[in-house]
């Protein structure tokens, strides 16, 4: 089980930019929140709440602002109306992206994305228009400084669908969406501690762009990124390390 991807690139780029931010506890709430709801306020039964709560606890959340949250989704607190929507476009070079929302105001989320679209080479796109070039998957990122035998021998134990060492060293195992959380825990209960993990949408196809689409694309996601009302936002798009490392 190995190989290369660009998973790492910009997902960790992103949690290091939500934390300068300060703008991750606003963000990890609204998961609790729409977590309760839909699955109600039991972590044991929740598989989602669970994650969200340990998510929150890992950036030291307060146990009382957790409680909060969960009691609002479940309804023993007023809460907001927030509703989940997703939004589909298309960024310099034909790259496709797919951005998850949470919001009380809908016509306000499509107004700032529909801006920050066109303000930076892209396009709001239709209901189905990329979302077909996602699927699925969980994924658990290990520093390079992770012992690979021991990550490998946790991974196959977990019967994980795949180990993936990328170009700087750090590791990536994969999961499907229903063994996730099953696979988490066996690497969890192992001792072993992921920098990033999360069960969302990666591309089943890459799209490379040069340096001149590459600096306004990821212009473009930093502004998609600035939105409050967006909680995720995934692409397909290639960049080569050698490009990525001049843009930075």
């Amino acid at each position: 089980m190995a190989g290369h991807s660009k998973w790492a690139n910009i997902r960790h780029r992103k949690a290091a930019q939500d934390a300068k931010r300060g703008k991750i506890f606003t963000r990890l709430i609204r998961e609790i929140v729409v977590a309760a709801r839909s699955g109600g306020a039991d972590p044991a039964i929740n598989p989602r709440l669970r994650t969200a709560i340990d998510k929150a606890l890992a950036q030291n959340m307060k146990k009382d602002t957790i409680d909060t949250a969960v009691q609002r989704g479940s309804g023993q607190l007023d809460g907001d109306n927030v509703e989940e929507l997703t939004y589909e476009g298309y960024g310099p070079g034909g790259v496709a992206i797919l951005i998850e929302t949470m919001t009380d105001n809908r016509n306000r989320t499509v107004s700032e994305l529909r801006f920050a679209f066109s303000r930076h080479g892209g396009n709001l796109g239709t209901d189905g228009s990329v979302s077909y070039l996602f699927e699925k998957r969980g994924v658990l990122s290990f520093a390079a400084t992770q012992d690979e035998e021991e990550l490998l021998a946790a991974a196959l134990a977990a019967e994980a669908e795949d180990v993936v060492e990328n170009s700087d060293g750090t590791w990536d195992v994969f999961t499907t969406p229903e063994d996730y959380e099953r696979v988490r825990k066996v690497l969890l209960d192992a001792g072993l501690q992921p920098v990033h993990d999360e069960c969302g949408l990666m591309p089943t196809s890459r799209s490379e762009i040069g340096e001149a689409d590459a600096q306004q694309f990821m212009q473009l996601i930093d502004a998609l990124d600035d939105i409050d009302d967006v909680q995720e936002v995934y692409h397909n798009a290639d960049i080569a390390d050698a490009i990525l490392e001049r843009l930075h």
